[in-house]
């Protein structure tokens, strides 16, 4: 897989947006785990960071942006512009994560 440039930006300097080549996307959906909501409640009541969660969404946040990396390569892409994220609760403990963007091929200028 070629590199891909990723940015939440409409355009990206020094370069011209070629051709379009559509909107992708990569999610994952992820739950939480009883060990780490243990210790995420001592952490809840003495304040601070549940760096158990951090290290989750963090995780899920990378997966997602891996899969809409794929798709954009699939497409013959070479950059993703106006990235965003959104999030959703399925149901309690889990949650999905979604990266999208507009797949693109960019020219240097």
């Amino acid at each position: 897989m070629k590199r891909i440039l990723v940015v939440n930006t409409p355009m990206v300097t020094g370069h011209e947006i070629r051709r379009t080549l559509g909107i992708v996307r990569g999610n994952t959906i992820r739950a939480r785990h009883v060990g780490r909501d243990i210790v995420a409640l001592f952490r809840n009541l003495v304040g601070g960071e549940i760096q158990e969660y951090t290290k989750l969404i963090a995780e899920a946040r990378e997966q997602a942006i891996d899969r809409m990396v794929e798709e954009a390569d699939s497409l013959g892409a070479n950059a993703i512009v106006n990235c965003r994220f959104t999030t959703s609760v399925l149901m309690g403990g889990a949650a999905e994560l979604l990266a999208y963007g507009t797949a693109v091929e960019l020219e240097t200028v």
